[in-house]
């Protein structure tokens, strides 16, 4: 295994930083929508390392991230399972210095990160943190339906 690039204290603030305004971000998002739109989040991302080093086992990793984010539509918790699941996947990626982004490369910890980071909040049913004005999240959703 080749040396992991070396850390600084901006590698792990970054990424809490950006999984903050993530969540918070999300929590502006109607229900059942941000749900729906989580669970497209965590397919999608099942195929950013697709030729990222690892040769077959990228595609059998997305195979199976996809499997979890497609039952992910109807769980929370699944969705979670998929974002831990990249973040897992992400570690290798560290280790073996095969970032997400090649142009930077401490991206797959930054990416591991922010995964987990993010897994706990879709642990906690993904409660909206912030609301538009002072209008509770149900009320929100059902004036937004046609």
């Amino acid at each position: 295994m080749p040396n992991p690039p070396p850390l600084s204290e901006m590698n792990f603030i970054g990424p809490a930083i950006g999984a903050i305004i993530f969540v918070l971000l999300m929590s502006l998002v109607a229900e059942p929508h941000r749900h729906r739109l989580n669970a497209i989040l965590v397919a999608g991302s099942a195929g950013v390392y697709i030729s990222g080093g690892f040769g077959a086992w990228e595609l059998l990793y997305a195979a199976l991230a996809l499997s979890v984010a497609y039952l992910g539509l109807s769980s929370y918790r699944l969705v979670a399972m998929g974002w831990l699941m990249h973040a897992c996947w992400d570690l290798p990626h560290y280790f073996w210095n095969k970032p997400i982004w090649p142009f930077m490369l401490t991206s797959s910890l930054g990416c591991a990160i922010f995964d987990s980071l993010i897994a706990i909040w879709f642990l906690a049913n993904a409660p909206a943190l912030i609301t538009f004005g002072s209008a509770s999240p149900t009320e929100i959703a059902v004036t937004r339906q046609p």
